[in-house]
């Protein structure tokens, strides 16, 4: 396999964080996707109709309470995998960077995740985890994309390897009693991630990480999914 110089670049940043923030690769594939979950949302809260895509996603938790939440994510989630094209804009998205990073024999993860974390709303956390842990394969990548600005609390956390081998000689003693604890150990070792609208995130998904309740005021509207080698 050779690299141009970008590609290498690309690759030792991958290796050296556990992550990397780029680009999306196809900005109008990018704009389609983000228009269909809003043309979903509208379905649910037509009063929205006439404001922008950013404001729609950033203060949808003014419009609909937090008890209705789950139901809301769960069909606007079941909406964008049955689309003949969402899967597929949502690849092109960040087709050369997983050329790269994965190979260009790929397997994609059939359903596409949407994740919406409201401000000060305690229901939709994900504890510190490693995909791993429940069995996912450790050569799978997962790509991580905003629908929003996402900063600080607002965004995911993650443990860079620099850090990983002092935390599995820990976690190998069994000391945490429960993920709380757990989190707790890392926080200062922890890397939040601030990316914009735009750019896709890929990270390892062997490293710890998670979010927390979200203490800016707007809402986190996030998908990921896993690719993977097929011959891995």
């Amino acid at each position: 396999m050779f690299f141009n110089a970008k590609e290498n670049k690309l690759v030792k940043s991958y290796f050296k964080g556990g992550h990397v923030i780029e680009k999306a690769v196809d900005q109008s594939a990018l704009k389609e996707l983000k228009s269909e979950v809003v043309r979903n949302i509208l379905i649910k809260v037509p009063k929205l109709k006439n404001q922008a895509h950013d404001y729609i996603l950033n203060d949808i938790h003014k419009f609909l309470p937090v008890s209705k939440l789950n139901d809301f994510r769960l069909d606007i989630l079941h909406k964008i995998n049955k689309s003949s094209n969402f899967r597929k804009n949502f690849f092109y998205i960040a087709k050369s960077y997983l050329e790269t990073l994965v190979g260009n024999e790929l397997a994609m993860q059939y359903r596409i995740n949407l994740s919406i974390q409201y401000p000060k709303d305690n229901s939709s956390l994900l504890d510190v985890h490693a995909d791993t842990w429940s069995g996912d394969s450790p050569f799978e990548i997962v790509v991580w994309l905003p629908l929003v600005d996402c900063y600080r609390t607002k965004a995911m956390y993650l443990l860079e390897p620099k850090h990983l081998k002092a935390f599995n000689k820990n976690f190998g003693k069994r000391k945490f009693q429960n993920s709380e604890i757990l989190f707790q150990s890392i926080k200062r070792k922890v890397k939040w991630i601030k990316i914009k609208y735009g750019q896709v995130l890929f990270f390892n998904q062997m490293l710890p990480h998670g979010n927390r309740v979200n203490s800016e005021k707007e809402t986190r509207w996030s998908l990921n999914c896993r690719f993977k080698g097929v011959f891995t």
